[in-house]
């Protein structure tokens, strides 16, 4: 089994503390061209593994993470010795990534991918009013908010949950739909959609409220509309070691630890 994940890329942060851990890692394991390697093995801390999947989105090269940053939550513990030995033990998990479809203003449009979440934000000092429709059907007439976000099960304990929105298991079929400091409705917490959803959120008096579109990293400003929906053709798979997958991880934060 080891010899499944013999070539090893490493990709790491540009920290101290990553940048040494990769010069001790190359010298005892090699470093595989990412393009030929049974695995990529990323140094850094959970914006270093976003940026990872997304770098290799659509490779189906498994990516295990070890944390040399400050959050580490989709990352493994960093040890030196015995990665052969992890990688061949580690669980998959594995994650399909929303596709969005953004409409600015002038009628461009841009498509992203986001791993956890995309999020409607407003850009000045009046709150957005958004229009919300799943598949086709309007749900929500107009929601006067900061802005509302779709998270993935995998991105439901970042910025969903900082947003009070509800985390979701790994396997579970949903997506979770949260608004940001929601004014009117006052009384709307958001909504746990299928993940066979297709959400569509309008922006109302777009010119008067702008508002921006983000897909993890990627920001679109002054959207008129955006359409989102999970893109199963791809598929992202990343280890972890045993005990320490990330369905265990989000259901130890469901209890607080």
């Amino acid at each position: 089994m080891t010899e499944r994940f013999g070539a090893i890329a490493f990709v790491a942060s540009e920290t101290p503390e990553a940048q040494a851990a990769l010069d001790k890692l190359v010298e005892r394991y090699g470093n595989a061209d990412p393009a030929e390697a049974d695995v990529i093995v990323a140094l850094g801390g959970d914006g270093l593994m976003l940026q990872t999947l997304h770098r290799f989105l659509g490779s189906r090269t498994p990516i295990y993470g070890m944390n040399r940053g400050s959050v580490g939550f989709l990352m493994n513990e960093f040890k030196e010795r015995g990665l052969r030995k992890r990688l061949a033990a580690a669980q998959q998990s594995l994650v399909h990534p929303l596709a969005m479809r953004a409409i600015d203003r002038s009628g461009s449009e841009v498509e992203a991918k986001a791993i956890n979440e995309v999020s409607l934000l407003r850009r000045s000092y009046q709150a957005a009013k958004l229009r919300i429709s799943v598949d086709g059907q309007v749900r929500l007439a107009e929601l006067i908010a900061d802005g509302v976000l779709l998270a993935t099960p995998a991105g439901s304990t970042a910025y969903n949950l900082s947003a009070n929105g509800p985390i979701l298991p790994l396997d579970a079929p949903l997506l979770a739909l949260t608004p940001i400091s929601a004014f009117r409705p006052r009384r709307w917490r958001g909504a746990l959609l299928p993940d066979h959803a297709k959400v569509t959120i309008e922006v109302l008096e777009a010119d008067k409220r702008p508002v921006s579109a983000v897909a993890d990293h990627i920001q679109i400003d002054e959207v008129a509309s955006v359409t989102i929906a999970i893109d199963r053709s791809v598929d992202l798979v990343m280890l972890h070691d045993p005990g320490h997958s990330l369905d265990e991880r989000i259901l130890r934060e469901q209890f607080g630890y």
